[in-house]
């Protein structure tokens, strides 16, 4: 998803673009992997086990 927002940013010049991918970059997100799963368990609290 970073990869996307700055690919964005370089064709456009968009501020709230660039903005977005500082934000991600901040916060952590990383890639999303090829299959579009997001990497971070979603939902789950802290110490939960997550079924597959």
């Amino acid at each position: 998803m970073r990869d996307f927002t700055w690919h964005v940013f370089t064709q456009t010049g968009d501020i709230e673009t660039y903005l977005l991918f500082k934000e991600m970059d901040k916060v952590g997100l990383s890639d999303v992997p090829s299959d579009g799963t997001p990497e971070e368990d979603e939902g789950g609290s802290a110490g939960e086990a997550v079924p597959s």
